[in-house]
């Protein structure tokens, strides 16, 4: 069984106890759209299995950490930006404003960016 957190709001995605737009979905990662998008297309990959944040990542996670980057690259695909480009941005730690204690990249794409990832260094983003 996949480990799981009772009150992780992502943990609760994957669970289908709250409803999300999901995108892609594989034995190891689910994408969905964030409710809050920054782009024309921003999705969140997550692993199903529950790991707060990269710095609790373990040498056993090296295939959930790959398979997260693969995904991106299958949703900019499936999405139709994997030739004109994407960023997959990851938080980890309040420092870094992460605020869902559950390992997700941000996959942004369908438009130009530009630097730093996100309009307005004081505004909260995952």
């Amino acid at each position: 069984m996949i480990h799981q957190e009772s009150e992780c709001l992502f943990c609760r995605i994957v669970r289908g106890e709250i409803p999300a737009k999901i995108v892609y979905r594989n034995d190891h990662v689910l994408a969905f759209r964030d409710i809050t998008p920054v782009a024309p297309h921003h999705v969140l990959i997550i692993p199903l299995r529950h790991i707060a944040s990269l710095s609790d990542l373990s040498p056993e996670d090296e295939a959930v950490a790959a398979q997260i980057l693969l995904a991106a690259g299958t949703v900019a695909g499936i999405l139709g930006f994997k030739e004109s480009g994407y960023r997959l941005v990851f938080n980890s730690g309040p420092d870094a404003m992460q605020s869902v204690f559950h390992i997700h990249g941000h996959l942004l794409g369908g438009t130009q960016m530009g630097w730093p990832p996100f309009p307005g260094a004081a505004t909260k983003h995952g």
